[in-house]
């Protein structure tokens, strides 16, 4: 059999896009319930887009060793060698719960410095730190819970990590409601605060749960050894190489919101509607590339590289089949979307005028994710370091620069995304192509 049948990739693609989609729609759910708070929406919006785009920068940044272990345990299963790693995954995630600790108290009691250089000041500025401090009281949770959905991945199996974080993304949501506008009588309305300690305790729930799956579905513990894996240098030198090219993902994502917010309040709350639906549908492609990063990362071990070629093939057709699918129904619903987030008539008019660039990228963005996903499953971390490096600072900001000098502003943030994003899918096919057309490495 040469193909990986459609059946294999929709069974880890499909819970794998309700496992991703989790964490932004948190982050979808706080902006939508904020943005529309009686008191001070505009800048209670602002500050959720401002500390949901930081979380996300460092989630992605520190949560790389879940891509790593999902890479190395797919490797090894594939060789029929999981015995290999066993202690190799509790040390992998007493790293991340540690690491996890030491970027909590890094950020949290510097998070007035952090926001203002994002250009936030003011009553903005003092949303953004409480706000964070909050939900910086997640960092552990998520982290580790991470760690294990990687595992979860390498064992070729994505259901676990939806059953988790679908309850997590529903727990946020009733208590988004109960803790941001309050029960009277019972609950006093706490709103942007609520929002964070709505978030901090649905990603408690995953956890449980996470550690629940963890200890009944796979052959892994807890149980630290003092002798360190010998593939623990491969997973760390793999991490360190994304923990780089998340950096320089983030550095993006930070320019074009510290921009945005330079052109003032209004800007940065459609920004921070752009920013959050872009990557809501991210996550949601990102399912076909987790499918890739596990299926991938399983024929390289069992040294298959004729269905290694079909598999980039067939994953990037669905991938684009669901990015067009997104453009259709957005498309649809244009200018009713804003309204889930903000009533300002302002902050809609600039979400409207820029919203059909982050629509139109989509494919784009979906070959990209792909190839990302398979890269990652080879273990290739060095290769995307280049790319994203490449991308960032040869593509990106030359042309937030450019376009920014000819006062295009919001267009300006979202021209440069799109040349980010033409860069890295062209790159990684060209690889891609070079290395396994004719079915071998």
């Amino acid at each position: 059999m040469s193909r990986v049948s459609f059946k294999e990739i929709n069974q880890l693609a499909i819970p794998a896009i309700i496992a991703g989609i989790a964490e932004p729609l948190i982050s979808l759910t706080d902006i939508a319930v904020i943005g529309n708070v009686e008191d001070h929406a505009v800048e209670a919006l602002a500050a959720a887009g401002i500390v949901g785009s930081f979380l996300s920068a460092i989630i992605w940044i520190v949560a790389q060793t879940k891509t790593a272990i999902s890479a190395i345990v797919s490797q090894h299963l594939g060789a029929n060698r999981l015995l290999a790693v066993k202690t190799l995954v509790p040390q992998a995630l007493a790293f991340n719960f540690i690491f996890s600790l030491v970027i909590y108290f890094t950020t949290a009691f510097t998070a007035e410095a952090i926001f203002r250089l994002y250009n936030a000041e003011g009553l903005i500025l003092d949303y953004t730190a409480s706000y964070y401090r909050i939900r910086a009281l997640g960092y552990p949770l998520t982290l580790v819970t991470f760690a294990i959905f990687g595992v979860f991945r390498g064992m070729q199996n994505t259901l676990w990590a939806m059953k988790c974080s679908l309850t997590g993304a529903l727990i946020n949501v009733v208590l988004d409601f109960l803790l941001v506008y309050g029960i009277e009588g019972l609950i006093p309305p706490m709103h942007l605060e609520g929002a964070a300690w709505a978030s901090v305790m649905a990603q408690g729930v995953m956890l449980i749960m996470a550690f629940w799956f963890y200890f009944k579905k796979t052959p892994f513990s807890l149980r630290i050894s003092l002798n360190i894996n010998p593939r623990m240098r491969d997973l760390l030198l793999m991490s360190a190489n994304l923990f780089v090219r998340t950096a320089a993902l983030n550095f993006a994502i930070y320019l074009a919101n510290a921009y945005a917010t330079d052109y003032g309040k209004n800007y940065i709350a459609a920004q921070s509607i752009l920013m959050n639906i872009w990557l809501f549908f991210s996550f949601f492609i990102d399912g076909y590339a987790s499918a890739g990063n596990a299926i991938s990362g399983k024929l390289l071990g069992a040294k298959d590289y004729t269905r290694l070629w079909n598999l980039s093939k067939d994953i990037s057709k669905y991938a684009i089949v669901v990015a067009v699918l997104l453009m259709a129904v957005c498309g649809i619903f244009y200018r009713d979307i804003g309204l889930i987030f903000n009533k300002d008539p302002e902050v809609l008019a600039l979400f409207a005028t820029v919203f059909w660039i982050v629509l139109i990228m989509q494919p784009v963005n979906a070959i990209a994710f792909m190839f990302d996903g398979i890269f990652k499953g080879l273990g290739e971390a060095a290769y995307l370091r280049n790319v994203l490096l490449a991308a960032t600072f040869l593509g990106f900001t030359p042309a937030l620069l450019l376009a920014d000098r000819a006062g295009l502003k919001l267009y300006a943030i979202w021209i440069a995304f799109f040349v980010w994003m033409l860069i890295r899918s062209a790159a990684l096919v060209i690889k891609f192509r070079r290395k396994y057309l004719h079915g071998k490495a």
